[in-house]
């Protein structure tokens, strides 16, 4: 083979590869993956609780500062957390096993939040009143001391 040969031979194999490259990044693209997903505001996030239990009418609803996760409330106190999970949301309907603390990170308080699933996991949220929200999380444990 002369280099002639070789000169085409390596040429057509970077047009492959970089094909093959440019329909891997449009199949990405069109999956959403990479993409910055973020909660943009409680109307979203009321949006996005109803995608999680249909019909659920949100009263109330709380985004964490970095649009990662949200608190959602309806008028019979059930609330639904949502957050972010890849290119997608998540959301779960607190219950029973969930339970809700306020702590200190960096000097904020943040809201921390255990589903009780640990597949779903803890989810902090750094939102305004976070005592409000424990209050609802947490209602069989209010006014009780161990």
């Amino acid at each position: 083979m002369g280099p002639t040969e070789e000169i085409v031979g390596a040429a057509a194999q970077f047009v492959a590869s970089l094909a093959a490259i440019l329909v891997l990044a449009w199949i990405a693209h069109r999956m959403g993956l990479g993409r910055d997903v973020r909660i943009r505001d409680a109307d979203h996030a009321k949006g996005l609780a109803d995608e999680v239990i249909c019909g659920f009418a949100a009263d109330d609803a709380a985004v964490d500062d970095a649009g990662r996760a949200a608190l959602v409330r309806d008028r019979n106190g059930r609330t639904v957390l949502i957050k972010v999970h890849g290119a997608q949301f998540s959301g779960r309907l607190l219950g029973a096993g969930s339970t809700a603390s306020v702590r200190e990170d960096h000097g904020r308080t943040v809201l921390e939040i255990d589903t009780g699933e640990r597949l779903f996991g803890r989810v902090t949220l750094d939102i305004d009143r976070p005592d409000n929200w424990v209050q609802c999380i947490n209602p069989a444990k209010a006014g009780h001391h161990a």
